[in-house]
């Protein structure tokens, strides 16, 4: 027996011992089990008797080959460790999407436990997802109108695990803030702003940035087509309104992605990263959001597989007046927001 073949049998051997070993405790499910031990299995048998494997090398035509039973298991193993690797990241998957439920939960319970909610909420609500934001909220929080078309509007500020100033700002100009624990990005804590959204029966919300980009000078532009019952989204397009200087690289990306939308959806989107936003509520919500960022791709597929009436209205962009964006390197924007779309469009 060859010192491959030995080296083969005692990792086998060790395998088997360590995973039965192993099941005894609490952490491991029976299919766990059943995986790993029949790994060790094969392993042990295969190392024993390697003439066992001689149909895989038949069957891929390597029998004439001098490490032909050696090239087939390695092409066996690594279709296993594929399969295995998805399984892992369904598994993955699902733990993130309980947490993101729980951490939302702590988040309404405790807004409904330490602020008088009910007369703060309108039907009209302003969702703004902010990070360390402070200096800007003080410029836009007083900018908010009271009212559009006679309608009451409300802001609900979502602390996305700030450390400086952010929900005290809130609080100071009479408004709602919502906290995540801790930092998980602009989607998710949209998210956590949509929970109490839905919970209160709001008619129409609408998303904003943070940065004092957005200007609420636009949101009856945004809002009123909502109002009026000719879309159940909005969006807001700086391609169709105005922007302030941005570097061509990224002019170019919103460009790009938002044809690939286009092709995607079958429908013409000129900024496909647009965060402002306004929804009919009673349609939003049965949207299936799981993104922690590049949201704003996923609302827009999520939408048209709904059926929601997607349109477009032109806005004004500014430049960010205190703080550095959070959106990263353009690089890896755009190579995060083409994963959310490839994501959102096969699910």
């Amino acid at each position: 027996m060859s010192n491959l073949r030995i080296l083969g049998l005692v990792i086998g051997i060790i395998g088997f011992l360590v995973t039965f070993l192993v099941y005894r405790g609490p952490k491991w499910k029976r299919s766990n089990f059943v995986l790993f031990s029949l790994f060790s299995l094969c392993l042990i048998i295969v190392t024993i008797n390697p003439n066992v494997v001689n149909f895989l090398r038949d069957a891929l035509s390597l029998q004439e080959y001098q490490y032909g039973r050696l090239i087939a298991l390695l092409i066996i193993s690594n279709i296993f460790l594929l399969f295995f690797s998805f399984y892992t990241k369904s598994k993955v998957e699902n733990i993130r999407l309980q947490f993101d439920k729980l951490v939302r939960n702590l988040g309404t319970i405790d807004l409904e436990k330490n602020v008088e909610v009910g007369g703060r909420i309108k039907p009209i609500m302003i969702v703004i997802p902010a990070y360390n934001e402070a200096e800007n909220l003080r410029e836009i929080l007083p900018r908010i109108p009271k009212q559009i078309g006679g309608v009451g509007v409300g802001v609900l500020v979502c602390d996305d695990g700030s450390e400086d100033d952010t929900a005290k700002v809130v609080l100071q100009y009479g408004h709602l803030a919502v906290s995540n624990r801790v930092n998980r990005g602009q989607g998710a804590a949209s998210r956590l702003g949509y929970d109490v959204l839905t919970k209160h029966h709001v008619s129409v919300g609408v998303t904003m940035d943070a940065d004092n980009q957005h200007r609420p000078e636009d949101l009856e532009r945004l809002v009123a087509p909502i109002l009026n019952g000719q879309y159940d989204l909005v969006i807001g397009s700086r391609i169709l309104g105005n922007q302030e200087r941005t570097r061509w690289i990224r002019k170019l990306g919103i460009s790009i992605f938002s044809r690939i939308i286009r092709l995607v959806i079958g429908l013409r989107v000129t900024d496909c990263s647009s965060g402002f936003k306004a929804f009919n509520i009673d349609k939003f919500k049965n949207m299936n959001l799981t993104e922690d960022q590049f949201q704003s791709a996923e609302v827009l597929i999520e939408a048209r597989k709904k059926g929601l009436r997607i349109g477009e209205v032109p806005i004004t962009i500014n430049r960010r007046t205190h703080g550095q964006s959070k959106k990263g390197t353009d690089w890896n924007y755009g190579l995060n927001f083409a994963k959310t779309i490839l994501k959102t469009w096969w699910r």
